[in-house]
């Protein structure tokens, strides 16, 4: 199975009711799950390309007891705290080493305050050897850089905050 056809797979999925897919092949397992949150707009990407975005849904303080975030039990008060209802999350699709700049010494891809377009680089992470750099799937301006430069991040956990355009 090469990379388009696991895209174009996961794309049929997310337009499905489907919760769970696996398939296996000569050495090759690859298992796709769908969110069950309903509130939640997922993207869900391949393991090693695009980014897996959440936009938060718009709701009163008084309908949503406290902002949810999907991250690490080290992360989630810190990210928690900084959520807002209209802010959209870039979260890791993969786990590795993040880092904000194409080399050492060279400039960020991004800083907080500026714009994003769909299909502009955010970041890099760093995952067996192989630098992949995660784009952005939203258009808006970057609210907050949620993780340190060089530092681990697990699958799913948020990267930076969005404000929709």
């Amino acid at each position: 199975m090469d990379f388009k056809q696991i895209q174009e797979l996961i794309k049929m999925i997310n337009k499905s009711n489907i919760g769970e897919v696996t398939i296996e092949e000569k050495g090759f397992k690859l298992t796709i799950k769908q969110k069950e949150e309903p509130a939640q707009n997922v993207i869900a990407a391949p393991v090693h390309t695009a980014p897996m975005m959440t936009a938060m849904p718009q709701q009163t303080a008084a309908t949503q007891p406290a902002a949810h975030v999907t991250a690490p039990a080290a992360e989630k008060p810190k990210a928690a705290e900084a959520v807002a209802d209209n802010l959209i999350t870039i979260k890791s699709p993969m786990i590795g080493t993040f880092y904000r700049s194409s080399a050492p010494g060279k400039p960020a891809f991004i800083e907080v305050g500026d714009d994003v377009t769909p299909g502009k680089v955010v970041c890099i992470i760093e995952a067996m050897k192989l630098f992949n750099e995660i784009e952005s799937e939203v258009k808006g301006r970057i609210v907050k850089v949620l993780v340190e430069d060089a530092s681990p991040v697990e699958y799913d956990q948020p990267l930076f905050l969005v404000e929709p355009a």
